[in-house]
């Protein structure tokens, strides 16, 4: 990209739908003063951290989902359960923090 182009962000409209749910007074009182600090609204906070927190979870089960495969592949072609134990053992200890 040279100097003339523009960096262009185009976001495209999602379906969404209303949920309500509770939340505790002390707890809606805490949100409320965080938003403002942010000088953002408490919905785009709200969406916010759950957009935060599906995004780690989502990655814990991408992430899992692959060391499983790992396992299989390597369980089909080494013949010892150890050495394929051994390597999940580094692979996890390398990756996993």
């Amino acid at each position: 990209m040279n100097n003339n182009e523009e960096l262009k962000l185009q976001l495209r409209p999602r379906a969404t739908k209303v949920v309500s749910l509770k939340i505790p007074t002390d707890t809606l009182a805490s949100l409320e003063e965080v938003a403002a600090d942010k000088d953002i609204s408490i919905e785009a906070l709200l969406k916010f951290y759950i957009g935060q927190g599906l995004r780690e979870d989502i990655a814990k089960l991408f992430n899992e989902r692959l060391l499983n495969t790992t396992a299989q592949v390597l369980s089909r072609h080494l013949q010892s359960e150890e050495a394929v134990s051994q390597i999940m053992q580094e692979i996890k200890t390398k990756t996993i923090k």
